[in-house]
């Protein structure tokens, strides 16, 4: 069992990883980062890079628990996200929201939005 964090290199991935840290803590468990993209433009910045991921792989080495990370293009964030806390059995999900207007929640699907409908087991959204 673990804690799975959907994760990206701004405010809220940074405030959804150490939740995701302190609830592998409180829980005994390791903690499995997601790091996705759908791979449809040539930068995105959400989806760390060589330099990025090392920085953090570094980071995450000094944590007090087990800690994978996982990256992948081409399929959806939330579906991949979902499909990862699936498999690990995950015992949480952590993500990070922002706010969104009620036009912005209508006319634009929402990665977290799906994730606390759809995960398997229970979510804690963060704000930095």
């Amino acid at each position: 069992m673990s804690v799975v964090v959907g994760y990206i290199p701004n405010e809220y991935g940074e405030a959804a990883l150490t939740e995701a840290l302190a609830e592998a803590v409180r829980r005994g468990t390791g903690v499995v980062v997601v790091n996705t993209t759908k791979g449809d433009s040539l930068v995105d910045k959400k989806y760390l890079g060589d330099e990025a991921r090392s920085g953090l792989e570094q980071r995450l080495s000094a944590a007090p628990v087990d800690v994978e990370l996982r990256q992948s293009v081409g399929a959806d964030p939330a579906d991949e996200i979902l499909n990862v806390a699936r498999e690990v059995g995950a015992d949480a999900l952590v993500i990070g929201i922002r706010h969104r207007s009620q036009v912005g929640k209508m006319l634009m699907g929402s990665v977290a939005m799906r994730l606390l409908m759809e995960a398997p087991c229970p979510v804690v959204a963060v704000k930095p």
